[in-house]
C-alpha cells in the first residue's frame, strides 16, 4: 500500500478514529486503526466493539492495500507535523512496518494484519431516514447534560431517542435523566422515521455524534434497528450498539400543572447563581431561591465558609417561595436556554420544578429540588 495525503485531510480523519479507541484493553488490535486504500479514497476505521467509525478521505493512491496502526501514535505524530505537509503513508506488507514520511521527518510504526480486525456485524434497519446537522445537534445538545453517570443504572447512560407524542402530533424526542434533572427535547418527525424502534444512544456515542454534526448544512442518514444505530455524512459513518434496556417512564416525573410562575433573564440569572455558589466549597451546596413579587434572593450560607447573596428583577406574581437547589444543576439547566428568559413553574418546595425556554414547550427541563 501506498499513498500521499494532505496532512490536514489526515488528522481531521484520524483525530475521530482515535477518540473511538479505548486507551487500556486487553486486545491489542482494538486500540489500532485499520487504513484501506482503493481508488482515489482512504478510508479509516477505528472501534471499541461497541462503536465502529469509518472515516472516508480523498488521497492519490499508488499502490491500494490495507494496514493496521496505533491510531494514538499516529494521531500524535500527523498533529505535529507543519501545517499544509504531504504525508506519504508506505506499507510493503512484509517488513510489518508503516512507513510514515512528511518533508524531512521519517517514521516506521509496527502494524499488526488486517485480517485481525474486527468487523461489527451488519445489521437490518427498521428505519433510515435523514435530519439536518442542526436538528440532531439540538436534540443530543440539550438532552446529554442530564446523562446518568451511576453505572449500577445503565439503561439511563444514554439519551433514549424516540418517537412520542408532542402538542400537535408525532415527534422525534430525546430524553435523558439521572434521577435528579431530567431534559425532554421534541423535534419535528422526519419523513421515514414513522416506524423507528426507541433505542438508548451510550453516552460516548452522543459525544463522538458531535463531530459529525459541526456543518450546519450537512444532512444525516440515520438508520435504527433494535440493536444498533447508525449516523451518516458523506464523508465519515459511525455505528454504534444501543444500551440494552427499558427507559423508565419520564412522562410520570414531569410535572403537569406547576402554577407559580417565574420569568427571569436566563444568562443574568445564570451569572448570578455562579457568583453566589462561589463561597461554597462543595459542587453540590445548595443555592436557595427565595422569591417575592417581582423579586428573586440568590443565597448561599456555607458555614465553613462564608455566606452569599444576590438579587434579580424578575417577573412573578405568585405567593412567597422558597426552595432550594444544586447549584450545579441549576446552572447547567439556565446554559441550556437559547432565548432571552427562562420560565421556571413551581409548586412547592418539595416538589419537581419545570424549566422552559419563553413559551417554548419542544424543550423543557425538570430539577428536583434540595432542602435547605
Amino acid at each position: 500500500m501506498k499513498l500521499s495525503i494532505e496532512r490536514g485531510t489526515l488528522l481531521k480523519a484520524v483525530a475521530q478514529a482515535q477518540s473511538v479507541v479505548e486507551r487500556r484493553n486487553t486486545i491489542p488490535i482494538l486500540a489500532n486503526v485499520l487504513i484501506e486504500a482503493e481508488g482515489s479514497t482512504v478510508q479509516f476505521r477505528a472501534t471499541d466493539l461497541d462503536i465502529e467509525v469509518v472515516d472516508k478521505a480523498p488521497a492519490m493512491v499508488e499502490r491500494a492495500g490495507a494496514t493496521t496502526v496505533s491510531a494514538v501514535t499516529l494521531h500524535e505524530i500527523v498533529r505535529k507535523l507543519p501545517d499544509g505537509a504531504l504525508v506519504t503513508l508506505t506499507d510493503d506488507g512484509a517488513s510489518g512496518r508503516l512507513v510514515v514520511e512528511a518533508g524531512r521527518s521519517n517514521f516506521a510504526l509496527a502494524t499488526l494484519p488486517k485480517e485481525d480486525f474486527p468487523q461489527m456485524a451488519s445489521s437490518e434497519y427498521t428505519a433510515n431516514f435523514g435530519a439536518k446537522a442542526p436538528v440532531l445537534r439540538r436534540l443530543f445538545d440539550k438532552s446529554k447534560f442530564a446523562i446518568s453517570t451511576e453505572e449500577t443504572r445503565y439503561y439511563l447512560n444514554g439519551v433514549y431517542m424516540h418517537i412520542a407524542e408532542g402538542e400537535s402530533g408525532r415527534v422525534l424526542r430525546c430524553v435523558a435523566t439521572d434521577g435528579h434533572r431530567l431534559a425532554r427535547i421534541d423535534a419535528e418527525l422526519p419523513s421515514g422515521a414513522e416506524n423507528m424502534p426507541g433505542v438508548i444512544v451510550p453516552r460516548k456515542t452522543v459525544g463522538e455524534l458531535r463531530k459529525l454534526l459541526e456543518d450546519d448544512e450537512t444532512e444525516i442518514a440515520v438508520s435504527v434497528s433494535e440493536t444498533k444505530v447508525r449516523f451518516a455524512t458523506p464523508d465519515i459513518t459511525l455505528t454504534s450498539k444501543v444500551i440494552d434496556g427499558t427507559f423508565p417512564d419520564y412522562t410520570r416525573v414531569i410535572p403537569q400543572n406547576n402554577p407559580k410562575r417565574l420569568e427571569v433573564d436566563a444568562a443574568e440569572f445564570a451569572k448570578a447563581v455562579d457568583r453566589v455558589a462561589t463561597v461554597s466549597s462543595e459542587r453540590s451546596r445548595a443555592v436557595k431561591m427565595a422569591l417575592d413579587e417581582d423579586r428573586l434572593v440568590l443565597s448561599v450560607n456555607a458555614p465553613d465558609s462564608g455566606a452569599a447573596e444576590e438579587e434579580l428583577a424578575v417577573a412573578y406574581g405568585d405567593d412567597h417561595l422558597e426552595i432550594g437547589f444544586n447549584a450545579k444543576y441549576l446552572l447547567e439547566i439556565a446554559s441550556q436556554v437559547d432565548r432571552e428568559n427562562a420560565v421556571f413553574l413551581f409548586n412547592s418546595s418539595g416538589d419537581p420544578t419545570l424549566m422552559r425556554e419563553g413559551n417554548d414547550t419542544s424543550a423543557v427541563y425538570v430539577v428536583m429540588p434540595m432542602r435547605v
